[in-house]
């Protein structure tokens, strides 16, 4: 009988110091990471054990997953693959709960299963999986999940699976918003009586549909939709900003950095 794999390394000190090193490059960088009012995740107890899957649209992903993380559920242990090669040249990420998945050999799916066992089977622990497995535009259709996904509910009887839906977005300013949704929670239980084959297909359809109606929001470019969870520098910055606010004391008038006035403040932003 083979033995079980250790659970992955993790450093709650490096964690929470990497969190506050992502959150400050993210508001260096993008204009806000906003989490739609409806896809707000649900109170899931402090023994629930979590599977969050979601989509892979770009390099970000790893940045915003540790920002929801260390916001959404400060208090969990969080776990996630990573992609071997890459975690060799970032090697930081396995003090923080990642642990190496081959893509490309078969010797990845054993890889992911083992270390999934291992950081499931404590009640309490998220693990945060991109299951397209890939970097993918948010509007490519079909998803096309990895299969691994699927196997996850026969390791873990207990778990809850999350879709978490990620998108990318230029509106009115300078940098980029982060958008996300969580939707409906999935039970272990209803994807065990499922053929493997058609758990993938519901874990599919539940990612799709909280995709499909987060690309309404995005669409409608309506800050009022979203709760703030970061937000960024914003306006253009340099001589420009700094020409406009010389415009705005000789005028008296108020300087706004940004293009718009109807941006929503506060919500979880901290």
């Amino acid at each position: 009988m083979t033995p079980p794999s250790p659970t992955p390394e993790r450093s709650d000190l490096v964690w929470r110091f990497m969190a506050a090193y992502f959150d400050r490059f993210v508001r260096r960088h993008m204009n806000a990471l906003r989490l739609a009012r409806w896809g707000v995740p649900a109170e899931f107890g402090e023994q629930a054990t979590l599977v969050v899957y979601c989509n892979h649209p770009a390099w970000w992903d790893a940045a915003i997953l540790i920002l929801l993380g260390r916001r959404l559920f400060p208090d969990r242990e969080c776990f996630a693959p990573f992609d071997a090669a890459m975690l060799e040249k970032y090697g930081i990420f396995r003090r923080m709960g990642a642990f190496p998945v081959d893509l490309e050999s078969r010797r990845g799916a054993v890889q992911f299963l083992s270390a999934s066992r291992a950081v499931l089977s404590v009640p309490g622990r998220t693990l945060w999986v991109t299951a397209q497995g890939r970097f993918a535009d948010v509007r490519a259709r079909p998803l096309g999940l990895r299969p691994g996904i699927a196997h996850l509910p026969e390791i873990a009887p207990e778990a809850l699976f999350v879709p978490l839906a990620l998108d990318y977005a230029f509106w009115e300013e300078r940098g980029a918003e982060a958008c996300c949704a969580f939707g409906t929670p999935i039970p272990a239980a209803e994807l065990r009586a499922l053929p493997r084959p058609e758990r993938l297909a519901r874990l599919e359809a539940a990612l799709t549909g909280t995709l499909d109606r987060l690309a309404a929001d995005v669409i409608a470019r309506d800050p009022a939709r979203f709760e703030t969870l970061v937000s960024g520098r914003r306006g253009v910055g340099g001589i420009y900003d700094g020409w406009r606010r010389l415009g705005a004391a000789l005028t008296g008038r108020r300087f706004e950095a940004g293009h718009r006035r109807d941006d929503i403040e506060g919500g979880r932003e901290t």
